[in-house]
């Protein structure tokens, strides 16, 4: 039988409803304004459906209408940003914020949002301070360098760098190191928008010192070495190394710069990761000025990290984008206790969030796999197959582009004769109160678990119990 269908002039006026208990939740959650704004349309919703003949009378009571509000107020107002599981198998994965932060940054971000700090204050002297020297301490002591300079990320470092040192003069780079990064922002834009010129050297696959020799001119200002941190050319390859290059600038009284990109602060090796130049090495090869990413390798926050010698970054710090291109008390809050971490590195893949989820063993992800795998087969039901199995992760970011990590994780792919669909799937998975973004390729959904914690699997499992299929 078809319930009774409900007419316009049935429908409830908007003081009725926000006088009914149903409303009172709504009220003091949301706030009269907003539920009056909301619930106008929700009922001229209605009233069209009325009007055409579809609206059933039962929509109509208190309850399911304050129901049917609730709905859009909570849809309204869910926040952009947002929480999701990463098990695309890409550790520092750029659209999903890269480093996830260890929890004595989080802790200290919070507690800079609650209360003042001296961002600018020198506690000592009483009087303005800068805010560079909040961290400064703690990376020359990391790097071996004499100072160091923030900004907010590693396009502005080089852009400040460069405009601070070689404006209106000529700098010298490799041709196989003019690099794009993400964005298609490439270095000689960089150099354009710093008023610097740019002298290519060398050929795509080798380059040699006396290629930068043979270079320098009255208008020469830098030397640059670009670390291809995004991509590799093997085979009938050369490179001058930064203590070659430090050693021909030096000579002829120029300064030479190193653009990490990434930027290691320890040998990765030692927990069986790829090598990867770090900036102490860097430091000590005899480059002046190194920029780094803090929210790469490092594990940070976004970040642009200079170091180098003091004069220099002197000169970066009085230069009229500094103030542009600087970072905020978050920022700052986050890098410092990051950076302490790396006093004690035995203890860095235990404390630090990145390192642990570069390190952890294939065994234990597969056991993961494994565990969830059940889970997961009973949230798809019989029109997919769950299975566990063996994966590849990257580090990402533009961070050793050519070197992989064995992992695990859960495959689901559509069982033969049924009406699943992967794309429908993966879409739904988006759609979760915690979205779970995975990669479909290959006609399966791959669900890799080298960045799910463990800390994190009760949520996990929670979210395929809200998979409505």
């Amino acid at each position: 039988m078809l319930a009774p269908r409900a007419s316009p002039a049935n429908i409830p006026s908007v003081d009725r409803l926000l006088n009914s208990p149903a409303f009172e939740t709504l009220l003091a959650r949301y706030g009269r304004t907003r539920v009056v704004t909301d619930l106008r349309a929700c009922l001229e919703s209605l009233r069209q459906a009325a009007i055409a003949g579809t609206l059933d009378a039962d929509s109509l009571s208190d309850e399911a209408i304050g129901s049917r509000l609730r709905a859009q107020l909570e849809a309204g107002t869910a926040p952009a940003l947002r929480a999701v599981f990463n098990l695309t198998g890409t550790v520092l994965h750029t659209n999903l914020g890269r480093a996830v932060l260890p929890e004595e940054a989080a802790d200290a971000v919070l507690q800079s949002m609650r209360a003042p700090v001296n961002l600018e204050y020198d506690l000592v002297t009483g009087r303005r301070g800068e805010r560079d020297t909040l961290v400064e301490k703690l990376l020359c002591e990391l790097t071996g360098a004499e100072a160091a300079t923030i900004v907010n990320n590693n396009a502005a470092a080089v852009l400040l760098m460069l405009s601070a040192v070689a404006s209106r003069r000529d700098v010298v780079v490799s041709r196989g190191e003019l690099i794009e990064i993400g964005g298609s922002f490439r270095i000689p834009d960089i150099m354009r928008q710093a008023g610097t010129r740019l002298v290519e050297v060398g050929t795509t696959n080798r380059t040699h010192l006396s290629d930068y020799a043979d270079a320098i001119g009255p208008r020469t200002g830098l030397l640059m070495k670009v670390h291809t941190s995004n991509y590799e050319i093997s085979g009938f390859t050369h490179s001058v190394s930064v203590s070659e290059l430090a050693e021909l600038g030096h000579a002829r009284s120029l300064p030479v710069a190193a653009d990490l990109g990434s930027g290691s602060l320890i040998d990765m090796t030692r927990w069986n990761l790829p090598k990867e130049p770090t900036v102490q090495e860097t430091v000590a090869a005899g480059a002046d000025l190194v920029s780094f990413s803090g929210d790469k390798l490092l594990g940070g926050p976004q970040a642009g990290l200079l170091v180098g010698r003091a004069d220099l970054i002197a000169k970066l710090r009085k230069h009229p984008l500094k103030r542009a291109l600087r970072v905020g008390k978050l920022t700052l809050a986050a890098l410092e206790p990051v950076l302490a971490l790396y006093r004690d590195p035995d203890s860095l893949p235990q404390r630090l969030t990145t390192l642990n989820m570069l390190s952890r063993p294939s065994s234990e992800i597969q056991a993961q796999a494994v565990r969830l795998r059940p889970i997961v087969q009973t949230a798809v039901a019989d029109a997919y197959a769950v299975t566990d199995a063996p994966m590849v992760s990257q580090i990402g970011s533009g961070a050793l582009p050519v070197d992989t990590l064995p992992s695990h994780g859960l495959a689901i792919r559509v069982v033969k004769g049924k009406r699943g669909s992967l794309d429908r799937l993966e879409r739904l998975l988006r759609g979760l109160p915690r979205p779970v973004i995975g990669r479909v390729n290959d006609k399966a959904l791959w669900l890799d678990m080298r960045c799910l914690s463990s800390a994190d699997e009760a949520a996990f499992v929670d979210q395929w119990r809200k998979l409505a299929l």
